[in-house]
């Protein structure tokens, strides 16, 4: 049976490498699925997802989004509708976010030459109720992952407070001075642009889109669909899509013991030294 064309929907940006980024995940996205991987942009680019659905009705639409908001909740499923296409669940809280984003972080400390004493995660930014809750579930979880514990906050490009020059200098004021910036975001746009130019960052993550962690979460979304709809999900497709399933032991098994600790934290416990420092926040 063919496989069913895979659509990966993105936001878009003006930034020409914005479509060589996403154009590395189609590729990656496509080998590990054997599937028709096509991009749909919801702005700035062509083609659009409306176009792109009308070519391939009944496709799956993964959403490359890693917040909630507007786009994922509302007009990726009225165009998916319009063209009987399924939209999968976005990236938002998942851990293979949260580890794409600590190496792209690790990356950017080396480069700077040596680690942060202190982190803000930057997302987009939403006003929308819940669509900021990727970036703080990024910022707890990426808290539990660095291996020497230091303040994570949260910071938005747009839309919400504060903005992440104004928490860099927040974090400065109180002492720190290698403040580094965990990229949030899924490609180079307007906000990167903006992120690498906060004055007094120590070090500026790259966005992650392009990770081969981001690729194998899209492939699993991809696969979780073809289960949950008769005749997509054969025993071939099944065996296919096995390593895109991969979150699961990878991810728990390196989040067991901060896992823990946060989960006895959350029922009122003490709590860990670890999680206590992530949940730190700014005086904003």
């Amino acid at each position: 049976m063919t496989a069913r064309d895979l659509v990966i929907a993105v936001h878009g940006s003006a930034v020409p490498e914005a479509g060589a980024t996403t154009a590395r995940l189609a590729d990656s996205v496509r080998a590990l699925t054997g599937a028709p991987v096509a991009v749909g942009h919801l702005d700035h680019q062509t083609p659009s997802l409306p176009h792109v659905l009308a070519d391939r009705p009944g496709a799956v639409v993964v959403p490359l989004l890693l917040g909630d908001g507007y786009h994922r909740t509302v007009d990726i499923p009225a165009v998916a509708r319009a063209f009987d296409c399924a939209v999968t669940r976005g990236l938002s809280g998942e851990h293979a976010v949260a580890l794409a984003l600590y190496d792209r972080l690790r990356d950017a400390e080396r480069a700077a030459g040596g680690a942060a004493d202190a982190v803000v995660v930057a997302g987009a930014g939403s006003s929308r109720p819940g669509g900021n809750d990727g970036t703080l579930a990024a910022v707890r979880q990426l808290g539990l992952l660095l291996p020497v514990p230091v303040p994570v906050t949260a910071a938005y490009c747009s839309a919400s407070a504060p903005a992440p020059a104004e928490a860099v200098a927040l974090l400065r004021a109180r002492g720190f001075r290698r403040v580094a910036v965990a990229t949030h975001l899924l490609a180079p746009g307007r906000f990167t642009r903006a992120l690498a130019a906060v004055p007094g960052a120590w070090a500026v993550a790259a966005p992650i889109a392009d990770h081969a962690r981001v690729a194998r979460l899209v492939a699993a979304r991809y696969a979780e669909a073809g289960k949950t709809e008769a005749g997509y999900a054969g025993a071939g497709a099944k065996a296919r899509y096995a390593e895109a399933g991969y979150a699961a032991a990878e991810a728990e098994a390196r989040y067991a013991e901060a896992g823990a600790g946060y989960a006895a934290a959350e029922a009122g416990a003490e709590i860990p030294p670890r999680v206590a420092c992530q949940r730190e926040t700014l005086p904003l």
